[in-house]
């Protein structure tokens, strides 16, 4: 079985260092987000950016993991109450150095004196930068383990708004300007912070107290520690990430369509190398954990949601949405179809506009075909409602066959009820089935039949009905103005 969750993230075994510290800032507001939610909380690949972010930082195995809060806080910290995190609050909000500076009290720290190779490591990560590697950050925590502060930069062609690397005729780093506080000929520079960093927290505990906020922002940068590190003769180390998209933050709505677009477009690449048949690769939303198996065939416009299974030889259908749902061998899709906490047995049929909702099962060889609604039903081996109908609350049997426009009445107004089809049972169309109420085996249910009491098996159950010819009518001739 391949799995296509997190498509962008590395799939090497996590690296285990007791004393690593992981501190994410999310305090920022996000205006240009125009929205009351909290910018961190804004949707990527359909889960909060922050959820993203924390992902990858559980991958490195932290021992503490710090989040930074402020605008919009308690809506963030209740969004993830049920996670092992350290909150601290920054308020106001003075920059990035007095952000990370919120922090360190919280943090497994140890005195300069103190230090021994397995020393505290503090890396610092970003709330709306979601699609930074773990492989990127692994490298940046080797580095640190080093005695060195390690810092991730990246040469861009448009470096416009961003803070540039200072380097010496030797290429050492000596600082980090940011583009207001730049002169000219520093903006010509194209090496760009990324923010992301790490090094032994102890140092961090040293050099942050001591940040001044005599800049255009009138803010305490976090970047001015590489300048405090290099007057120490500390050892800095930069590297890049493989893919820009990894440094990618987001401020605004069309930034996060963009990034967006990007994740899918990683991740519809990734499910081509694994095999599997997409129609257009820029036509897919992965919005959770996608496992398959071989020959799976996928058109365009699909949507996966939570957690989906398609095992092999499965066909999906243009423009259906499949959620929380496992679909087997052999089984189509068709198009336009909604699939919602289901199980989907082999070789079935569903749709086209077909809806599957939560607590259904269908077996094997099922056939649910356009415009029929199934909600918490189970419905046996090679049953058939092809047409028109609606399947709540049942448990249907094998080899039964509903006829178009029958309905199943499962809800009183107060409460729900099942209804039970048992084997080989023919119903026509036009039927309700007035739960709770048992069709029997083998039973055939004439069209048009209001079914509210228990129907023998092997028999035929219709409502008596008078059908009648009046002679001589003439239809009313059409008024004309």
């Amino acid at each position: 079985m391949i799995s296509a969750k997190q498509p962008m993230r590395e799939s090497s075994s996590a690296i285990k260092n007791p004393t690593l510290n992981i501190v994410v800032l999310a305090a920022g507001q996000g205006k240009r987000m125009k929205s009351a939610l909290p910018k961190v909380l804004h949707a990527l690949a359909g889960k909060p950016m922050l959820a993203h972010v924390l992902e990858t930082a559980n991958q490195l195995v932290p021992d503490k993991i710090c989040i930074v809060y402020g605008h919009g806080g308690e809506t963030v910290r209740a969004a993830f109450a049920d996670m092992p995190i350290l909150w601290a609050k920054q308020d106001p909000q003075l920059g990035t150095g007095h952000a990370v500076l919120q922090a360190m009290p919280l943090l497994a720290q140890q005195t300069l004196a103190q230090q021994t190779e397995q020393q505290a490591i503090t890396l610092v990560l970003y709330g709306d930068v979601p699609l930074i590697r773990a492989a990127t950050l692994s490298k940046l925590i080797t580095f640190a383990k080093q005695n060195t502060l390690a810092w991730l930069t990246m040469t861009v062609a448009e470096p416009t708004g961003l803070g540039r690397i200072l380097r010496d005729k030797s290429g050492h780093v000596t600082a980090i300007v940011e583009d207001k506080d730049a002169t000219d000929a520093q903006r010509n520079i194209h090496e760009i912070n990324t923010g992301f960093l790490a090094c032994p927290t102890a140092w961090l505990a040293k050099w942050l107290p001591g940040l001044n906020n005599s800049n255009a922002q009138g803010e305490y940068y976090l970047t001015d520690v590489l300048a405090l590190a290099v007057a120490e003769g500390v050892a800095v180390q930069t590297l890049s990430p493989d893919a820009e998209f990894e440094i990618i933050g987001v401020n605004s709505k069309d930034q996060l369509a963009q990034l967006e677009r990007v994740f899918q477009r990683e991740n519809a690449d990734r499910l081509l190398r694994e095999g599997v048949s997409l129609i257009d690769p820029a036509r897919l939303d992965v919005r959770g954990h996608l496992t398959f198996a071989e020959d799976v065939a996928i058109d365009v416009n699909c949507i996966f949601e939570g957690k989906v299974h398609l095992a092999a030889n499965t066909k999906i259908g243009a423009n259906c949405i499949l959620r929380n749902c496992t679909v087997g061998a052999g089984t189509e899709v068709l198009p336009f179809s909604f699939i919602d906490g289901a199980e989907i047995g082999r070789n079935a049929r569903v749709g086209p506009y077909a809806r599957i909702r939560p607590g259904t099962t269908l077996a094997d060889d099922v056939h649910i075909g356009n415009f029929v609604e199934v909600k918490a039903s189970a419905v046996g081996v090679g049953s058939k409602a092809n047409h028109l109908s609606y399947v709540g609350d049942t448990t249907v049997g094998k080899n039964v066959n509903i006829g178009a426009g029958t309905i199943t009445c499962n809800y009183d107004g107060a409460n729900k009820h099942r209804t039970v089809i048992e084997d080989n049972v023919h119903i026509g169309s036009d039927v309700q089935l007035i739960a709770p109420v048992v069709i029997g085996s083998g039973a055939t249910i004439a069209a048009g039949t209001t079914v509210w009491k228990d129907a023998a098996a092997g028999e035929l159950t219709l409502n008596q009905k008078t059908q009648m010819t009046i002679p001589n009518w003439k239809r009313p001739p059409k008024k004309t103005s």
